[in-house]
């Protein structure tokens, strides 16, 4: 599934930060915007496994 990712960059500081539309509590930031798309990949995924978690097999 593609995400939409908004992004802004701090002027202060030139940080990017990024925030994912679809999944709103997926945040992150990164010093350039190869380093914040990654970020934002692994915000989104476990923003996935904590709402959505595999179900684990009892033993």
């Amino acid at each position: 599934m593609e995400y939409s990712i908004i992004i802004e960059k701090n002027p202060e500081t030139g940080v990017y930060i990024g925030q994912c539309s679809q999944r709103p509590e997926a945040l992150s930031q990164g010093n350039t915007l190869d380093e914040l798309m990654d970020n934002m990949k692994e915000a989104i995924e476990l923003v996935i496994e904590c709402c959505h978690p595999t179900p684990q097999r009892h033993r």
